[in-house]
């Protein structure tokens, strides 16, 4: 085996690690971005727009998750439609019931779920099923890049110009 594949062999080894260890807490980077259920398509659209974001959560009254509204569920349940966005409430065209995860559910744990769900965003939600964050496929691949940054990096422009053996000193 050499030197390449060894460090390739650990860099697997430790993203493998991490991913099967770290609680997705870890990742969350403050809270999330909420609105009330009540709330219109234009107060949710301006959110989007405004804070440069793929979604956001919908609360009921008493601060549980309600739904998520996200940029999929404008362009596949909005878009096209004559609607007034200032009178239509988000609630009406949100993902209601999400899957959520758990602060101290694994990275692994929601790696399957977004997989298996094709969802780019999922809330985390504490014991009373309140939002405490949300996190996105970009937050996993900011991770796993975190795990081996020199590695990442410092990888040529072009796919094609990877080594196939590691450079001597």
């Amino acid at each position: 085996m050499s030197e390449f594949d060894e460090a390739f062999d650990d860099d697997e080894r430790r993203v493998r690690g991490a991913i099967l260890t770290e609680p997705v807490d870890r990742l969350m980077e403050g809270p999330p971005i909420t609105v009330p259920v009540d709330a219109t398509l234009q107060d949710a659209v301006k959110i989007l727009q405004d804070k440069h974001i793929g979604c956001v959560l919908v609360v009921s009254a008493d601060g549980k998750l309600a739904g998520i509204f996200t940029e999929r569920d404008l362009l596949t349940k909005v878009v096209g439609k004559k609607l007034d966005y200032a009178k239509t409430r988000v609630a009406d065209h949100m993902t209601a019931k999400p899957e959520a995860l758990r602060a101290d559910d694994k990275v692994a744990w929601a790696l399957n779920k977004m997989h298996l769900g094709g969802f780019r965003h999922v809330p985390i939600v504490d014991g009373a099923g309140r939002p405490v964050g949300l996190l996105s496929v970009k937050d996993i691949v900011d991770f796993i890049v975190e795990l081996f940054p020199a590695a990442v990096l410092n990888l040529p422009p072009e796919p094609t110009q990877l080594p196939t053996a590691l450079d001597g000193g």
